[in-house]
């Protein structure tokens, strides 16, 4: 009898070592009863948390985009904010399902902590915050300004290339954290704030009057921000995509949280197949013909989503530039569902 179990045993192991992680996460979601997502930092605009403790921002709403197109429900989710040192271990231990922001995307991130990066979110990289007594419109218009920088990642070396191939002159107040750059922009010992675009949103919005501030659009560097998944589970990192993908291709033909109803009716096979009333794009990832109905329901298309979070509506309006659609000068792109 053990001559018979022993070979059935290494085979099952065998079996339990090579086969793909196929839909874990979403099974382990599903039984759970609740998506568990995350992102790197509170940041205003991104997460924030209200007086009582509910969670709202651009990560949380594709969260419960994301929620929606698993339970149809976008409220069954649990929001956490990691801090910048803890970004990968609460996913590899299964502490967090997908992170909706996290450092910037690389190539040593995306290949040494076990996690892949899904799909650009979010366009940014580094930037400057002006006030508008200072006349200018453009980072090329700079010069002989002094400038608050926290250099923890390169953005001092970032400004020494960028005035020196522009042929102008800065001078730089260093800071160790980006948390004192607003002290003392506000206090008046820097005439310019440099940092990443999404950082100097956060600033800004906490100034007396945004509306006399301005970041100006140039960016320096280059940085993408996009979920974060355990590199593992194939069919998880296809749902958290086309998840992102569903809110762009949303804007791109005109489908809103308000019109999404009525379009049900639409003779457009685009649109159809998008709301899956033509074809069945959600089985095959063990979701629902209507994943992409529910997520956009849930919280808009991707315009939407930016102009509740980043829009006129906050006070402190932040332009589109990058995260616009490819049609509209900008970079966002999603493939055609087909």
């Amino acid at each position: 009898m053990n001559h018979i179990l022993r070979p059935l045993l290494l085979l099952a192991v065998i079996l339990t070592l090579t086969l793909p992680a196929s839909a874990q996460t979403l099974d382990t979601v599903r039984e759970r009863g609740f998506l568990i997502c995350g992102s790197s930092n509170s940041l205003a605009g991104f997460a924030q948390q209200d007086v009582d403790g509910r969670w709202s921002g651009f990560d949380v709403d594709l969260c419960r985009a994301l929620a929606a197109g698993i339970f149809g429900n976008p409220d069954l989710i649990e929001f956490r904010s990691y801090r910048g040192e803890a970004r990968f271990a609460p996913l590899q231990t299964g502490a967090v399902d997908v992170l909706m922001r996290n450092g910037a995307w690389t190539a040593a991130r995306d290949s040494k902590f076990g996690a892949r990066y899904v799909v650009p979110s979010f366009f940014d990289g580094q930037a400057f915050l002006v006030p508008q007594s200072l006349g200018v419109v453009s980072a090329y218009e700079l010069d002989d300004v002094t400038i608050c920088v926290a250099d923890r990642s390169g953005e001092l070396a970032a400004l020494d290339e960028f005035f020196f191939s522009n042929q102008t002159s800065f001078t730089e107040v260093v800071y160790e954290e980006e948390s004192d750059l607003a002290v003392a922009y506000r206090a008046g010992l820097c005439q310019v704030v440099s940092a990443s675009g999404r950082q100097l949103q956060a600033i800004r919005r906490e100034l007396s009057d945004p509306s006399q501030h301005r970041i100006l659009p140039e960016r320096i560097t280059k940085e993408v921000l996009g979920p974060v998944v355990r590199e593992d589970d194939v069919t998880w990192f296809e749902i958290v995509r086309w998840t992102v993908f569903t809110l762009i291709s949303a804007e791109e033909f005109g489908v809103t949280s308000l019109n999404i109803d009525s379009l049900t009716a639409a003779r457009s096979p685009i649109i159809r197949r998008l709301l899956g009333v033509e074809g069945d794009f959600g089985s095959a990832l063990g979701l629902r013909p209507t994943f992409m109905t529910d997520a956009i329901r849930a919280v808009g298309n991707y315009s939407e989503l930016y102009d509740r979070h980043f829009g006129p509506q906050t006070g402190a309006a932040m332009l589109r530039g990058q995260n616009a659609l490819y049609s509209n000068g900008g970079l966002l792109y999603a493939p055609p569902i087909m």
